[in-house]
């Protein structure tokens, strides 16, 4: 009777001392996210939804933490820090911020590889990147989960120009990525890599007179106070893939990467749509306000011609020549 009542206790007490050890593995699992940018920018709003999509398919709690305004740096920062699996665990990022850890990436991103929306929306639909969201996942170790963007990138310039031979020599800042430089300076002008959170200074202080982008990065960053004049070359349509860490996707329950997979291409969707369809109303808004000027360019033709050869030599460098084919040959 003794021995039964003692194993009966130490049984209680060993349930117990479990107890806390049960609490912690039921706690909700924390994700951080990141960005450059307020909550009000189309990218976190689009990983906001993405936070709630996956607790929705997830259908457990999970807390989300999002270090908005560069608190954690920039988004090549960011790259970095997932590839790593430590500090973020998801954020939007520009395929250009990828070169490092594949040649191929910043093709997706490229400017004049789609004709127009519908082109791009295409492209997406048939997943003719998944080769390049493949190679990005296998060696830098970031799903792309998701595709947002969808923002008409134009040249905001503190001179204006309206056809090739008024852009010659304009000094333009252009990201990282070897294929925008190249292109850049086949149409004539003098593109500079600077860091995107200095560009405003360097207009300010004369050291370049340009920069592009699409219509939430020119009113997030009030680059309109610098570059007045928004040159409508329409050279690129965005494409900004939703990254996750797969170091970290590995260490979460099955059920919880699957809903990370499925929201992430729900919330990219989002992403896409909100910013297509709000792009064009933020350039009227800000040229009614009187902070933008307009300037209509008349060679775009003509300026796509001259870098077609470089987009396909290109390609062909980083062995993505078949894609580029299957992308030109789509009809829109």
């Amino acid at each position: 009777m003794e021995r039964r009542a003692f194993l009966g206790a130490v049984g209680a007490a060993t349930g117990l001392l479990a107890a806390p050890a049960v609490v912690r593995a039921q706690a909700p699992i924390t994700l951080n996210g990141a960005s450059q940018f307020n909550p009000e920018h189309v990218f976190n709003r689009t990983m906001t939804k993405f936070q709630e999509l996956v607790v929705q398919y997830y259908g457990r709690p999970v807390n989300f933490v999002m270090h908005n305004n560069s608190s954690l740096g920039l988004e090549k920062q960011y790259f970095e820090y997932m590839s790593a699996g430590r500090a973020v665990d998801f954020a939007i990022v520009s395929p250009a911020h990828m070169s490092t850890f594949s040649r191929a990436a910043p093709y997706i991103d490229a400017p004049f590889l789609f004709r127009d929306l519908a082109h791009w929306n295409k492209v997406l639909d048939a997943d003719l990147l998944k080769p390049v969201a493949d190679e990005v996942e296998r060696r830098a170790r970031v799903a792309l989960i998701g595709y947002a963007g969808g923002g008409v990138r134009n040249i905001f310039s503190s001179r204006p120009a309206t056809n090739m031979a008024q852009l010659r020599g304009l000094r333009i800042r252009v990201q990282g990525a070897p294929i925008w430089s190249r292109t850049f300076q086949a149409i004539g002008m003098a593109p500079q890599v600077i860091a995107y959170n200095e560009v405003y200074n360097a207009i300010q202080n004369n050291v370049i007179e340009a920069g592009e982008n699409e219509a939430a990065g020119v009113e997030q960053m009030r680059f309109y106070e610098v570059g007045p004049n928004l040159i409508l070359t329409q050279h690129a349509i965005t494409i900004r893939p939703l990254c996750f860490s797969v170091q970290t996707m590995q260490r979460l329950p099955r059920e919880l990467q699957e809903a990370i997979r499925r929201a992430g291409k729900e919330a990219g969707t989002f992403g896409r749509q909100t910013e297509s369809s709000e792009d064009g109303q933020k350039v009227d808004a800000l040229a009614s306000a009187g902070r933008l000027k307009k300037v209509e360019f008349t060679e775009r033709a003509q300026m796509n011609a001259a870098v077609q050869p470089v987009m396909a030599a290109y390609a062909k460098e980083i062995d993505a020549e078949q894609i580029h084919n299957r992308i030109n040959a789509l009809t829109s």
